[in-house]
Order: structure tokens, then C-alpha cells, then sequence
């Protein structure tokens, strides 16, 4: 048998390509790099390429570093996408080539082939390369430096990239592999080479989220390992110390409860390390242990040393960046890097209670805000009790005199904003000796301390509009309102951007409160907006929509409209329908045109003309962009359908004019089909908006889009999907109402899919659950034929999901479905009743409330006391007459098993039905 013939390179190809590489790396601008990429990627449709590469990278050892390098990553990239498709003779070549080069000389290949090996692993797993777990135990068990650094470090890539491929069952394997590395790791922890103590120890920490059971049963030897590391010598170990006894507190909090008060001191300890990185790892130690619900009275104990080392590594870093950023005024240019990515929210319908992952995260994580949060989160835990520990050192840094000592007297303030919630009872008697300190702040020679003042006061802001109804407490709020419009037109750009976003934080709290201003603010923030570089000039666009979010109609007046609207319609007409700044003047704008409401209209045309060149725009663009002369990017499409939404529910059926000449519903249709989750989701906002006010108009494809909606509520609900589905189901809802008898045909459909939903609540979030509630309600009430046959399979999670929903004409409509259906199948309604009465008894009377909490001044406390008071009936007259109707029918139809099913109803609840019975 003629043996296999190993694939060798042909010189001329392997000196092409080594040129190509060699140009690819070069830092000379005279060289085209997009040239280039085209020549390689006209290269990688060759078979063998990817030989050629993995030849250079492992057998080029006359070569640089750089290039042999530069191949590797090429080669991991092009494995990425096109690994199944190659040939399996070519990859085996480069499992052969690649094994033997994890113990090459020079660290940068042997990482550079662990990358390779991590990335064929993730595509088709370890069972694909039987020779590849032998291969690592031979090099981690060999004891030569070389072959234990290239197996740990490919190790340690799988374990961060995929952990669970070594904790699962290999075929030929007796054991999962998890189980013979982890021996092996922690034999690692002891070794004196610091590379294999940091891989090992960086391997086994990423186990610590799934919790294999080779890891849980080996847990004393793992920790064993920890306080062996604990104070090595490299700071990247200990650093991984800290990480691993975070996670275990995040993870598993039993395992190192019996160990607390060694690990809680090692913590504090370390929290002071001369390494930033590791004290900021400590620092993350006591958020994560207030989380898992550990001990209080143990870190009560802790609290006198530990809050002198948080609020010292509070202050600025020498080193700190924003000390540089600070220095610039508003003369100087934005450099591209200040233009973080920003992203649209979607519209959504309903209780915001999805995720909100846009949570600064460009900003850098550091041990100054790292402390300030464990401050925070320690105020929240133990409220006032840390203020005999804090005060006196606030105070002292408070008084420290000289310029040297600003960071000193910044930290303070920024103390002060981090417990002004937490600690609010205890600083609530020396609220207007705080004000008064910071209030003069605001004008600080030191841009950060002006910074960090606006920040702080506005942390107070809704203790001072409670404050309000007396008049030193109006005066005082006036004097924080002035104060941080006078900062808005500070000259530093950091000042600005701190003035802009404590004025909008101050905007929610006041609401209503700042009517009597409103002209003075429109007149400051309009003067930001003149000034302003692109990236503050973000921050005035949310600021003037945070305003009209919170004054609603108010800001409907000819006064007002002459100062904000001019300057907005100008940079409207200045910006292209493909630029990215278009983006938060589309969301100033929607925010306006709602609280206008009709004031909007003379706007309008312009506006929603804007908003369909746009999406008409992006979808040339996704499958043409030359022709459309820019790049596809949905985001567009997003905040115009919003921008729609926000014209519908604020010009209402005025909305017909702009709409009837239009293709919107076309363009309707065709976003509803989307494959990106966002723009399906703001098209079913839109089509709810239009639902309401202008149905008539979706009519002629009224099936296609309540057959598009129906899917939305059956498909995977994964969370990409739950605020499609919750629009989508909202939009059913609202259209049922509407055209009534024409979505008969979907009924079915459409109660079988929210049955499911209400059925498994738990696993999707409360806006869809209470959405579901209510759209099965509406379309109970139009055709309770036929939804009473199902009643079985959902009257409870139903009746459960209508007691948690907020009092309002939706919560009606659903009560007129479940007295429907309940008319219709009485039966079916018995195994329910006691839900169907703690439904019943959820109603209140929500205007009550809203005066109550006016007459008391906002104070939570005394509102809630005074509220759980309130008599609590349903609004409605036929709908109080309904409800009583089924509980009497009900009294009737059970006989004596009517009083044995009121026992089990709470007193408050069996004192609010009597007044339908």
C-alpha cells in the first residue's frame, strides 16, 4: 500500500503569498491595503491556501515573527467561516502541522497556534480531533516549559470560549475531560513559573459560572489553591484570586460561607493593593456580596475599615484620563473617539421591564467608580448605619483647603451622590445644608468638581421637589434648577455634558413642576444647542425630549414653540437622510410631536415625508447601496417608524391626511417581515398607533397583518423576540377593538398562542404577560363563542396576570372578555373562581391616588398608608354591573359551595367583592 503523500508547498506561491503578507503588515501608507485584501481573498478560493498559511505560520522559521503571525490570524478567520467546507485531507494537514507547534520556542506562535486549535475545537468540538486532548496531557505532564505554556494556553482559550465542550461526554473517552485537566490545574497552582499559575488558575475560574461537578467536588481543593495564591508575587494571579472568590459569591456563596471572615479580610487587604487592576477585582467583591444575600451583620462588622478604603480609592488617579478630558474647553474639536456608538430603543408598548443593555458601557470601568457603586450598593443595604463610619471623613475631605486637595473635596461630593438614596432618611435634616454647600460648587475653579456637583445635586432632586410645597424649599429648588442651567453654558465640554445630563435626570422628578420655567429652560437648553459639539449636542437633544416627556401639553404654546422649534427644523434640513446625527433629533422629535400633540401639525408633512424617504432610502440601500450611495443600516428605519408612531399618537386621526397619500402601508408590511427583531418591532408600534387612531387605513391588508402578528405570538421567544411579540400583541388588541368581527378568523390562533404565553409567564417579562392579558380579554369580548370552549386551559395565569395590570380603559375592555366568556361557559370558570375574584378585586380607583399623592407631598410612606385606605371599585358602570352579574350568577350556580369558596379568599379581598355582591 503506497504510503499518503504529504502536501508540500509550491516555492512560487509560498514567496507570492509571504509578499502579500509582508505588504499586509507594513505600516507605509504608499502601500494599498485594500488591494491587498482583495488579492488574498482571491487567493483563499484556492483549496490548499489555508496549507500554505498554516505552513508559514509553523514551518517559516526564517521568517518574522510578524508574518508568521499575520498568517495564523488569517488563517483562524478563514477557519471561522469556511472550515466545514474544506477539504478533510487538508484538515488533517493542519491538525498534524499544528499539534507539534504548541511547544515551539517563541511564546507568540505557541499562542497564536492555541488561537487556531480554540477555534476548530468551538466548530467541531474535541471529538473531532481524537489525536488533540492526548496530544495537550503530553505536553502539560512533559515538564518543559515550552510544551506546559502552548497546551495551558490553548486550554485557556477553550475554557474561556467554550467551557462546557471539556465538561461533556466524549466518544472513547472513559471520563469527561474536565476531569483530567482539572487535576492537573490545580497541580499548576503550585508551580513556580507565574505564565502557568495565571493560566491554570485563569482555566479554572471560568468553570466556576457552570459549576461542573468535577469542579464542585473538588471545591476544597480549589479554594485550598486560592489561599495559596493569595499573595503572589504577580499581580495578574492575585488579580484572578480576587475574580474567583467574586465569582463564587456570585455563583455559589455556601462554598466559601465557611471560610467568610478570612476571604471578607483578604478582600479589604487587597482593596488597598498598590495595582490598580487587582484592588479594582477586590473592590467588585462587596456589590457581589450584598447581591448573594451573605451575612449583614458580617460586613456591618467590616464597615469602619472598609468605607475609609472605598472612599480613598474615590479620588482621581494621577493616571486617570478624564483628568486630561477634563482640560478640554469647548473651542476644541470632538476627536472621533468621543462619539461613542449610541443606540436607538425600540419602541415598546407596555411595562418597561426588558433590559436595557445600552448602560454606558463604553465608558471605562475604573476603581474610582467601581468604589462609588459599592458605596452606593452598602448605603442601600444599610442605610443610615454607615454614616457615623462615612460622615466624619466626608466632612473632613469636605473642609481640606488648597488646590492640591481637589480631588480630595471632588471624591466627597461624588460620596454624597452616591448615598443621597440609601442614606436619605438620615441626610434628609441636613438637606438644605447640603444644597447650600454643593450650590456654590457649581461655580468651582476645578471643571470636575463643577462636574461632579451637577451630578450630585440632581441625585437629590426628587427629595427637593418634595420640598416644594413650602417656600424655602421652592426657593432652594429654584436655586438648583438656575444653578444647573447657568452650568449648561459652562465653556469645559466635561461640565457640559455633567450640567446636561443632571438637568435631564432633574426633568423626570420635576415633571409638571417645571411649567412655571419653561420658558427660561427652553431659553438655556436652545442656547446649549448653539454651542454645543456633536457629542454634547446629544445629550441637549435628550434633554429637550426628556422636557416635552415630562411637561406634555404645556410646551403647546406660541412662546414656546418660537424658541425650540426654529434651531431643531434648521439642523433637520442640514443633515442627510444617511447621517448617524440624525439619529437623536429623530427621537427629540418624536418625543415633541407627542406632547404637541395637534400644536405639532403645522410640522408635520415635512417630518413624515422625512421619515418614509428615509425607510424607502435604507431599503434601496440593503439590497443596492450604490444606487442608494449609502451603506444599509436599519437603525434608520427604527427611529423613523418610532418618529411615526410618536406623529400618530400625537396628531391622532389628523394622522389621515399624511397617511392615505402614502405607501406607508407597504412599507409597513415589508418591515413587519423583517429579519431584525427592532425594526419588527417598532413597525407593530406603528400599526398599534395607526390601529387607534386611523384603522380604516390598514384595512385593504388587514389579514397580511394580523397573519404576520399572530406569527410573531408562536414563535421562539427568545429575548430578541419578546418585544416583537408584546407590539404584535398589542396591535392585535387594538385593532380588534376597532374593527371587531373582521379578526374572527384569527381568533383561535391568536387565544391559543397567548394561552401558552400566560401559561409560562415566568419565562418571558411582565409587559408581554400583562399585554397577552389584555389582547385575550378584547378579543374575548368580541367573540366569546369563541374563546369560552378554551377557557380551562388559561383562566388562571389570565385572572393572575389581570390583578397585577394597572387600572385603565385596556383593563376594562379585558374585564368585558372575562365576564363574556365566563357568561358563556359558566363551568368552565368554577376550577378559577377564587382567581377570578382576586382579579375582581384588584380594582382601585387610579385618579385617587394620583390627587393623594399630590396633598401629601410625594412622601412614599404616608401615600402608601393612605392609599391602602382608598375605597377600590371598578369605574366602568357596565363593567361594575357585569362583574356583579357573575358573582351573583355564580353564588347561584354553586349553592352552599359558594361560602367554602370565599373562605379562601383573604379578608381584604372578601370585603371588596361585597360591594358586588
Amino acid at each position: 500500500m503506497a504510503a499518503t503523500t504529504v502536501w508540500q508547498p509550491r516555492d512560487d506561491g509560498l514567496a507570492e503569498i509571504f509578499t502579500l503578507l509582508e505588504q499586509q503588515i507594513s505600516p507605509s501608507s504608499a502601500v494599498d491595503k485594500s488591494q491587498i485584501w482583495k488579492q488574498l481573498e482571491h487567493f483563499s478560493q484556492f483549496p490548499d491556501f489555508n496549507n500554505y498559511l498554516v505552513f508559514i505560520l509553523v514551518r517559516a522559521e526564517g521568517k518574522s515573527l510578524a508574518i508568521r503571525q499575520a498568517a495564523g490570524l488569517l488563517l483562524k478567520n478563514n477557519l471561522k467561516r469556511a472550515y466545514p467546507s474544506i477539504a478533510q485531507e487538508n484538515q488533517r494537514y493542519f491538525k498534524s502541522e499544528l499539534l507539534p507547534c504548541l511547544g515551539a520556542a517563541d511564546r507568540h506562535i505557541r499562542t497564536t497556534v492555541g488561537t487556531i486549535i480554540s477555534e476548530i475545537v468551538n466548530i467541531e468540538g474535541v471529538s473531532g480531533w481524537v489525536e488533540l486532548l492526548p496530544a495537550l496531557v503530553t505536553c502539560l505532564d512533559s515538564n518543559d516549559l515550552n510544551h506546559m505554556d502552548g497546551a495551558m494556553d490553548a486550554l485557556s482559550k477553550i475554557c474561556e470560549d467554550i467551557p462546557q465542550v471539556l465538561d461533556s461526554e466524549v466518544p472513547g473517552l472513559a471520563e469527561r475531560p474536565i476531569n483530567i485537566f482539572l487535576p492537573r490545574f490545580y497541580q499548576f497552582f503550585q508551580s513556580p513559573h507565574a505564565s502557568l499559575r495565571k493560566l491554570a488558575l485563569g482555566c479554572v475560574n471560568q468553570y466556576v459560572i457552570i459549576m461542573p461537578a468535577a469542579l464542585y467536588n473538588s471545591m476544597d481543593k480549589y479554594l485550598q489553591g486560592l489561599f495559596v495564591l493569595a499573595n503572589d508575587s504577580v499581580a495578574e494571579v492575585r488579580k484572578l484570586v480576587c475574580a474567583a472568590f467574586v465569582h463564587l459569591t456570585e455563583v455559589l456563596p455556601s462554598s466559601i460561607e465557611p471560610h467568610l471572615r478570612n476571604v471578607m479580610e483578604y478582600m479589604l487587604q487587597v482593596n488597598k493593593d498598590p495595582d490598580e487592576e487587582v484592588a479594582l477585582e477586590a473592590c467588585e467583591f462587596w456589590s457581589a456580596y450584598c447581591d448573594a444575600q451573605l451575612p449583614t451583620e458580617n460586613l456591618k462588622e467590616f464597615l469602619p475599615r472598609l468605607i475609609p478604603v472605598l472612599l480613598s480609592n474615590m479620588a482621581y488617579a494621577d493616571d486617570d484620563e478624564s483628568l486630561l478630558d477634563a482640560e478640554e474647553d469647548e473651542s476644541q474639536p470632538d476627536r472621533d473617539q468621543d462619539l461613542k456608538p449610541r443606540f436607538h430603543t425600540s419602541r415598546l408598548h407596555g411595562s418597561e421591564d426588558f433590559d436595557d443593555d445600552d448602560d454606558d458601557s463604553f465608558n471605562v470601568w475604573n476603581l474610582r467608580k467601581c468604589s462609588a457603586a459599592a458605596i452606593d450598593v452598602l448605603s442601600n443595604v444599610f442605610g443610615d448605619d454607615i454614616l457615623p463610619a462615612l460622615m466624619p471623613l466626608i466632612q473632613a475631605k469636605l473642609s481640606a483647603s488648597g488646590d492640591e486637595a481637589w480631588k480630595e473635596r471632588e471624591a466627597a461630593v461624588l460620596t454624597l451622590g452616591a448615598i443621597a438614596e440609601g442614606c436619605f432618611n438620615g441626610l434628609y435634616p441636613l438637606l438644605s445644608e447640603i444644597v447650600a454647600f454643593l450650590l456654590p460648587l457649581l461655580d468651582d475653579k476645578f471643571p470636575l468638581i463643577r462636574s461632579i456637583s451637577c451630578w450630585t445635586l440632581s441625585r437629590f432632586g426628587k427629595y427637593l421637589i418634595q420640598e416644594i410645597v413650602n417656600p424655602k424649599g421652592y426657593e432652594q429648588f429654584e436655586k438648583v434648577l438656575m444653578g444647573l442651567l447657568r452650568r449648561l453654558l459652562d465653556s469645559n465640554k466635561r461640565v457640559q455634558e455633567a450640567a446636561c445630563s443632571a438637568f435631564a435626570t432633574v426633568e423626570e422628578d420635576a415633571a409638571e413642576e417645571l411649567v412655571p420655567h419653561l420658558g427660561v429652560i427652553l431659553q438655556h437648553l436652545m442656547c446649549a444647542f448653539g454651542k454645543y459639539q456633536r457629542h454634547n449636542l446629544r445629550i441637549v437633544y435628550d434633554a429637550l425630549g426628556t422636557l416635552a416627556d415630562s411637561v406634555r401639553e404645556e410646551l403647546n404654546k406660541p412662546a414656546y414653540l418660537e424658541i425650540l422649534m426654529p434651531p431643531l427644523v434648521a439642523k433637520w434640513q442640514q443633515l442627510s437622510n444617511s447621517d448617524r446625527d440624525l439619529f437623536p433629533l429623530l427621537e427629540c422629535f418624536t418625543s415633541i410631536s407627542q406632547a404637541l400633540g395637534v400644536g405639532f401639525a403645522p410640522f408635520a408633512q415635512p417630518v413624515f415625508q422625512r421619515c418614509m424617504d428615509i425607510i424607502q432610502l435604507q431599503h434601496l440601500a440593503k439590497v443596492d447601496p450604490a444606487s442608494a450611495g449609502a451603506q444599509y443600516d436599519r437603525e434608520f428605519i427604527v427611529c423613523s417608524l418610532d418618529l411615526l408612531s410618536g406623529l400618530a399618537e400625537g396628531l391622532g386621526s389628523g394622522i389621515e391626511s399624511l397617511v392615505s397619500p402614502s405607501n406607508l402601508r407597504d412599507l409597513l408590511l415589508k418591515c413587519c417581515m423583517d429579519e431584525a427583531s427592532d425594526v419588527r418591532q417598532s413597525a407593530f408600534a406603528l400599526m398599534g398607533d395607526l390601529a387607534r387612531v386611523y384603522p380604516a387605513y390598514l384595512q385593504p391588508r388587514m389579514a397580511e397583518f394580523l397573519e404576520i402578528a399572530s406569527q410573531q405570538l408562536s414563535a421562539n421567544l427568545i429575548r430578541e423576540n419578546l418585544s416583537v411579540a408584546n407590539n404584535a400583541c398589542w396591535f392585535i388588541g387594538e385593532l380588534a377593538i376597532k374593527v371587531r368581527q373582521e379578526v374572527s378568523p384569527f381568533v383561535t390562533n391568536v387565544v391559543s398562542s397567548l394561552s401558552r404565553i400566560l401559561q409560562h409567564g415566568e419565562a418571558v417579562n411582565k409587559s408581554l404577560v400583562e399585554n397577552s392579558a389584555m389582547t385575550l380579554g378584547r378579543l374575548a369580548w368580541i367573540r366569546p363563542d369563541l374563546v369560552a370552549p378554551h377557557m380551562e386551559h388559561f383562566m388562571k395565569p389570565w385572572c393572575l396576570a389581570l390583578s397585577m395590570i394597572r387600572d385603565d380603559i385596556e383593563k376594562e375592555d379585558a374585564f368585558r372578555g372575562l365576564c363574556a366568556v365566563v357568561k358563556v361557559n359558566p363551568s368552565g370558570g368554577v376550577s378559577s373562581l377564587v382567581f377570578i375574584c382576586k382579579a375582581i378585586a384588584s380594582w382601585h380607583v387610579s385618579e385617587k391616588k394620583t390627587k393623594c399623592d399630590s396633598l401629601v407631598a410625594k412622601f412614599n410612606l404616608v401615600t402608601d398608608l393612605l392609599w391602602s385606605f382608598l375605597s377600590q371599585e371598578i369605574r366602568s358602570e357596565d363593567v361594575n354591573n357585569e362583574v356583579s352579574q357573575v358573582l351573583n350568577g355564580y353564588k347561584q350556580l354553586l349553592g352552599n359551595s359558594w361560602a367554602e369558596c370565599l373562605s379562601a379568599l383573604d379578608p381584604p379581598v372578601k370585603e371588596r367583592l361585597t360591594r358586588y355582591i
